[in-house]
């Protein structure tokens, strides 16, 4: 009897397997199926937010559509892969969140860079176009010496704004998109003054000129904050290293403890739990060290 059931179970044992993947297939299709609407409305929001930040840094985005099933399609083999097959439902879900967030946050970095160059390239630039107006340039010529002679990456907005007008757009509208697509508080009130200077015809070059002092002042202060703050920044950086280091000089001392973590669904949870303060303790130092002045 006793050999009898052992045969039994290893008979049956291989049937649970393809049966609980069969299973949880279905679970899985069930619930797509059944949000599927909020799923189409999530991916249409994720699009509009990524097509977003992809014009902000002037890149591609009539393939973003492609891109995006093949990213998620990439985070679903993965979140499969580690359930089933490593049998790590912690790890499933941890490196799907990262793969997740991992991209939409580095785009996000790039973007939040890029506004910042072109906030210091900025002031420059005003003073520019009030050196012109005050050589008796137009408005519209004035713009066509910023677009010609201003760096990278600003010159591309003001050749932008400068071939949208010579184009037939009014002046106003481009001056509008260009606010609305930089989301910078000096550009708009650079754009203020010169729609203000355009339809009422004060001195552009005084307005621009004070407009362009207060910014420079602004940015004296940023960069002394930033100077402050390099140090703890730099900490927080090796704060964030710190936990994985300590893991590797672990192994060398205690081997088998430290494989566990890899091995036991407790040492997955351990891991799990650990990789997370780690993040949020680092984007939380992030948040505190970069005051918005």
């Amino acid at each position: 009897m006793g050999g009898k059931n052992k045969s039994m179970e290893t008979t049956g044992s291989p049937i649970l397997f393809p049966l609980g993947c069969l299973l949880i297939g279905a679970a899985v299709g069930t619930l797509a199926w059944s949000a599927q609407g909020d799923f189409s409305g999530w991916l249409s929001y994720l699009e509009r937010d990524l097509t977003d930040k992809l014009r902000r840094l002037r890149a591609p985005t009539h393939n973003l559509h492609r891109y995006v099933v093949v990213w998620l399609s990439a985070t679903a083999a993965n979140f499969v892969v580690f359930w089933l097959v490593l049998e790590s439902p912690i790890f499933a879900v941890l490196l799907s969140v990262f793969l997740l967030c991992g991209p939409w946050y580095l785009l996000r970095r790039m973007a939040q860079r890029r506004r910042q160059k072109i906030e210091d390239q900025l002031a420059d630039a005003m003073v520019m176009l009030a050196n012109a107006v005050r050589a008796g340039l137009s408005l519209a010529q004035s713009m066509d010496v910023l677009a010609a002679q201003c760096p990278s990456p600003i010159n591309h907005e003001f050749r932008q704004i400068v071939g949208e007008y010579n184009m037939g757009k009014p002046l106003e509208q481009t001056l509008q998109e260009a606010r609305t697509r930089l989301r910078s508080e000096n550009f708009a009130l650079f754009a203020a003054a010169m729609m203000a200077s355009h339809e009422s015809g004060g001195r552009l070059n005084e307005i621009v000129e004070r407009i362009a002092l207060a910014v420079l002042e602004m940015q004296r202060l940023e960069r002394k904050v930033q100077a402050e703050t390099a140090q703890a920044r730099k900490s927080a950086v090796y704060m964030a290293i710190a936990p994985a280091l300590i893991l590797v000089v672990y192994y060398f001392v205690d081997a088998d403890s430290t494989m566990r973590l890899f091995t036991e669904p407790m040492g997955h949870l351990i891991l799990a739990a650990a990789v997370v303060l780690d993040v949020v303790a680092y984007l939380w130092a992030r948040v505190l060290l970069s005051p918005d002045i």
